[in-house]
């Protein structure tokens, strides 16, 4: 086969056009998840935190939780890096998961969600809500394709590097979108390959390819020789967390705690991590594994000291999602991240407009068969979502309906804007 500047073309096209609606949707969700603890403190006050110079006692902040839930558990605590946010409490009763919000600074337990809108773009951009890794693979297969969607973009687009500020006016609404797709492109190159680089490494990383997985990934130990008939069922409140923050920070100089592991049953460590004086890395970087009964360390793992391959798979959650430099960065993520989703819809609309001018007289679809591959997908996410929503979240009533409006709206300015206008458009022309 003979590599031309058409056949470049065509594949850029075709990954453009046949796999848009999922394409579009794996980029959005993530552009929206790297602001999306920005909207939960938006849209939920509870969630809200002053920063003040001293933190609240952990031992203060549990003893508030159990106050108001003395029968559950906590699975994670987790202490976002934004100071601005409460400490969110991921919390386990009667087999159903919550998250509650707990005040750093003064330990007071502000109130509760079933499901936080930075839950909920995590899960969309990670799965999908389609189970059995399935999902996962299908998004990291859109990483691949937002590569090869760039590298042929280059290759038939001659000398691309002279047209960095080319934008074209008053020749038409096709000239104009096609030079705008084009200009909007290429100010997106290293954000394509950011996302496409990190993409495939989380592809490899799932996958295990090479042993990458078990390597970045080492399980913690298991108390095996724990009695467990001498420790109460619910752990939760019998550990000193306060002693264990102090330990962990005396064995990583400089560490910051952030999120805790709590254990759920007598086998499991207690796990501290949290951020260091190493940069780029996510909190996970840094964990010292601590066994609950005895108060001794198990493990310890520094940022400093970890291998070429973990420093890599710890560095690229905060390079995909933009949080390593905190709101600065993640908005500027975001704004790129606007851009490359802008790309997936105006290269639909450009190639609706020019192939809809060329079949006016023709009731042929453009998109063919693949509108029907396309959509049953999208049907399939929708099914999968909804079971998540309602029998792993227990969202209520309001939360459902709010949701499906979004995605309401979402298929509605899609037929609007693609079908409506477009063929009004073409009819004129």
């Amino acid at each position: 086969m003979k590599l031309t500047k058409k056949l470049f073309f065509n594949i850029h096209s075709w990954i453009g056009i046949r796999l848009s609606i999922l394409f579009f949707i794996v980029c959005f969700s993530g552009t929206l998840a790297t602001l999306s603890h920005e909207m939960d403190w938006l849209f939920n006050p509870e969630i809200r935190a002053t920063p003040k110079k001293d933190l609240a006692s952990r031992n203060l902040i549990v003893s508030n939780f159990e106050k108001l839930y003395p029968n559950a558990k906590i699975q994670l605590w987790m202490r976002p890096n934004e100071p601005y946010l409460c400490d969110i409490l991921y919390k386990i009763e009667k087999e159903n998961l919550s998250y509650v919000f707990a005040n750093r600074y003064t330990g007071k337990i502000q109130g509760e969600s079933a499901l936080t809108i930075q839950r909920f773009f995590r899960d969309l951009h990670y799965y999908l809500f389609i189970p059995f890794q399935i999902g996962n693979f299908v998004v990291l297969f859109f990483g691949c394709m937002l590569l090869a969607s760039l590298i042929t973009a280059l290759f038939f687009y001659k000398k691309w590097w002279h047209k960095l500020f080319e934008l074209q006016t008053g020749k038409g609404a096709l000239v104009f979108f096609r030079s705008m797709h084009r200009l909007v492109g290429l100010w997106s190159i290293p954000f394509c390959l950011l996302f496409s680089i990190t993409g495939i490494w989380y592809f490899i990383e799932r996958a295990n390819i090479a042993g990458i997985g078990e390597q970045v990934n080492p399980k913690p130990p298991q108390l095996s020789d724990t009695d467990e008939t001498e420790l109460p069922v619910n752990l939760t409140y019998t550990i000193d967390y306060d002693k264990a923050v102090l330990m962990a920070q005396k064995e990583i100089p400089g560490l910051v705690a952030g999120n805790i592991y709590v254990p759920q049953k007598a086998t499991d460590v207690l796990g501290v991590i949290g951020k260091s004086n190493v940069p780029l890395v996510r909190q996970r970087a840094n964990r010292v594994l601590i066994n609950p009964k005895t108060t001794t360390i198990l493990s310890t793992q520094k940022a400093s000291e970890i291998s070429t391959a973990m420093w890599i798979n710890d560095s690229v959650d905060p390079l995909h999602f933009g949080y390593w430099g905190g709101i600065l960065t993640k908005c500027i993520w975001f704004i790129f991240g606007c851009g490359i989703s802008s790309l997936i819809l105006s290269g639909i609309w450009i190639t609706y407009k020019r192939k809809s001018i060329k079949r006016k007289k023709s009731n042929k679809p453009i998109m063919g068969n693949w509108r029907f591959i396309n959509w049953a997908l999208y049907g399939i996410l929708m099914g999968y979502m909804y079971v998540s929503l309602i029998k792993k979240y227990h969202v209520s009533l309001p939360a459902i309906i709010y949701i499906s409006l979004g995605w309401l709206t979402f298929i509605f300015l899609s037929w609007y804007i693609f079908e409506h206008r477009l063929k009004r458009t073409v009819q004129k022309a």
